[in-house]
């Protein structure tokens, strides 16, 4: 099988860059900078490397850097942003400061004839996020594009199949930015397509029939997209050696507790225990407003009720969850940044009572889990369900949580996504949902004061969750979802509409 090594330099896109790759049916690995040497790279037949973005300055003595030898093991390489400077001062090129302005945002870029550029308008918008750039080209470095605030947009050392962009392809706001991506790996890196999702369910049901041959294991349950599709895949790989617990925190959706014990407990006959641990969640939450606190006493608190459940049902090896690489990187992967722990990332204690954890999806997107489940046989409703935070409407109340504001949130979030299947809109927004901020102001029903906390309504339109935009609902669902919350439910004054995408926000709002 062809495969791409994506060098971390501690961006927070990395992960996207990966997924995009293998949309192109070509595995992708990602590597910390400092985790793989050349020797390494050269020994695992990797059929190109591409250096991924960072938030730093080349010049600066604690920059990531690596062995500039690299350049040299006859291996094409795509350098993006810092992984583009970085390259050019390898290479032996100058980096500096733009004098004329950093560039943010979408960019217009005009590129020379190159078969990086193959089936590209020599005129296009890119999105650019930069202060350095490469004031000087390398010996052997030709420049192959250019923007008006910046000389060199893109070079490339045809002799050595190296090639650096200063923009993101990686990103949707670049328009052109996959037919890039497409022409480094097959006109450039020559790979083949054999990175098929058959191919993954099938090594990974063979590799887990081996590896926990003969071992009690407990998948923690959500009833989400990931762990639902994880839970199939045990299921499928060491059937009634799988138990799957559902932890109802009392922190789901309207009526969602009742929903994941009838689809897992009857419709796949799996081994299935439901724990009412509400009162449990809630007591440990109590005071608690800040965001990432709430996140790790979720967390922590997640694996203490699993492990209380292993105990009745005697000796348990292994724990599964459902964690998937938008996690990962939001929680922070090597030297990138830490946007926010996930419940089964950052958010783990220190020490569990398990020998081994299992995560079947660690390497996959959202759109190839819900292609697995897909090829796994999950009905259709249950794959393509609203994407659901492991800390559930946690993360959802702002502010401290209490069993009102739980409920105000439950009834205004189903409104929300009640109209929104009204209007047959589902398919037309990839994550909606309501948010009960700790805003509270004045309104007035039939002539009276009143005073009440104020709802957001979230929707977002995205093929990746590491980017995403608004979605531009019609005026008409959002009144009509906004009148219903305010007349149906007792305790809420106001409705506004979040319209800030990601970045610079992220999807949830904790």
């Amino acid at each position: 099988m062809d495969k791409i090594l994506v060098l971390d330099f501690g961006g927070q896109y990395n992960q996207l860059i990966a997924r995009r790759v293998r949309s192109e049916q070509v595995y992708a690995e990602i590597k910390p900078y400092n985790g793989i040497s050349v020797e390494e790279i050269r020994k695992n037949g990797y059929k190109g490397v591409i250096f991924t973005g960072g938030p730093n300055s080349v010049y600066e003595e604690a920059s990531p850097h690596y062995d500039a030898t690299i350049l040299d093991l006859g291996i094409p390489i795509l350098g993006i942003c810092y992984g583009d400077q970085l390259m050019a001062y390898m290479a032996g090129g100058e980096i500096a400061s733009a004098e004329n302005g950093s560039e943010y945002g979408k960019t217009t870029v005009f590129t020379a004839d190159d078969i990086l550029f193959e089936g590209i308008p020599q005129e296009s918008i890119c999105w650019m996020s930069h202060t350095d750039y490469v004031k000087t080209l390398p010996e052997g470095f030709t420049t192959i594009a250019r923007t008006e605030k910046c000389p060199c947009a893109a070079m490339c050392d045809r002799s050595r199949n190296l090639y650096g962009v200063q923009f993101h392809p990686e990103v949707t706001h670049t328009v052109y930015g996959k037919q890039m991506l497409h022409n480094f790996i097959f006109s450039v890196c020559r790979c083949r397509a054999d990175w098929k999702m058959d191919n993954f369910i099938e090594t990974l049901v063979e590799r887990y029939k081996k590896e926990l041959e003969g071992k009690k294991v407990l998948l923690a349950l959500s009833g989400g997209v990931d762990s639902s599709v994880a839970a199939v895949l045990l299921h499928k790989a060491i059937g009634k050696n799988l138990t799957c617990v559902f932890v109802d925190h009392g922190l789901l959706r309207k009526d969602e507790g009742d929903f994941v014990e009838k689809t897992f407990g009857k419709q796949f006959g799996m081994n299935l225990i439901r724990v009412n641990a509400e009162d449990r969640f809630l007591s440990k939450l109590e005071g608690v407003t800040e965001p990432e606190k709430k996140r790790k006493i979720i967390g922590e608190e997640f694996i203490r009720v699993f492990e209380d459940e292993a105990k009745k049902l005697g000796k348990i090896h292994v724990l599964v969850q459902g964690t998937i690489y938008p996690d990962v990187i939001e929680s922070g992967k090597g030297d990138s940044a830490v946007i926010k722990s996930h419940h089964n990332v950052g958010g783990l204690p220190d020490v569990i009572s398990f020998e081994q954890i299992v995560e079947p999806l660690r390497d996959l997107f959202k759109d190839e889990v819900r292609e697995t489940g897909t090829k796994l046989g999950i009905p259709h409703e249950l794959v393509w369900r609203q994407p659901f935070p492991g800390p559930g409407l946690a993360v959802r109340v702002i502010g401290e949580i209490t069993k009102e504001k739980l409920e105000l949130l439950r009834e205004a979030d189903a409104i929300f996504r009640e109209e929104i299947a009204n209007a047959g809109l589902e398919n037309s927004t990839n994550q909606y949902f309501a948010v009960l901020t700790d805003l509270r102001s004045v309104g007035v029903m039939g002539d009276a004061r009143t005073y009440g906390y104020t709802v957001a309504l979230r929707a977002v339109t995205t093929d990746d969750f590491m980017t995403a935009e608004w979605t531009r609902l019609p005026y008409e669902v959002l009144e009509k979802a906004s009148g219903r919350i305010t007349n149906e439910i007792k305790g809420i004054t106001r409705v506004v509409y979040d319209i800030t995408s990601k970045p610079p926000a992220t999807v949830e709002w904790e």
